[in-house]
Order: structure tokens, then sequence, then C-alpha cells
């Protein structure tokens, strides 16, 4: 199990995952951002705690992404 997290660590930035992961983080992470934080965007209401999840809104559908491409059998690394 620890080599598989390695391995799925390394996959991160794979060459091979990295561009479409990117194109699903910013479409699905702009919606989702949009959904979540666009009110308190819009009102100027947007803290500390606010920006750090709306970066892991962001962040999470590039990470699902990549898991998606590495364990459908993309494994080289």
């Amino acid at each position: 199990m620890r080599n598989s997290l390695k391995e799925f660590c390394a996959s991160l930035v794979n060459r091979k995952f990295v561009p479409t992961a990117l194109k699903v983080a910013i479409v699905v992470g702009s919606i989702l951002f949009v959904i979540n934080h666009g009110t308190a965007l819009v009102k100027g209401k947007m803290n500390r705690e606010r920006c750090i999840s709306g970066f892991l809104t962001s962040l999470m559908p590039y990470i699902v992404n990549i898991h998606g491409q590495y364990i459908s059998g993309y494994r080289e690394i």
C-alpha cells in the first residue's frame, strides 16, 4: 500500500496526466467555486478561510481526475 501511495503522489505531476487534470480542474473547479463562494466573492466577504476553501475547491477536481487516470491502467510513471 505504501508503494501505491508513492506512485499515486508521483502521478500528481506526471506529464501524461497533468494537461487533462488541469482542464478539468479549471472547468469543474470554477463551477464549484461559483456555487460555494460566488456570493461571498461578489459581496466582498472573502476572508482567509474562504480563500483556503476556494483553493481546495479547485484542487479536488484535479486530484480526482489524476486518480481516475491513475487507476484506469496508466500506471506507467
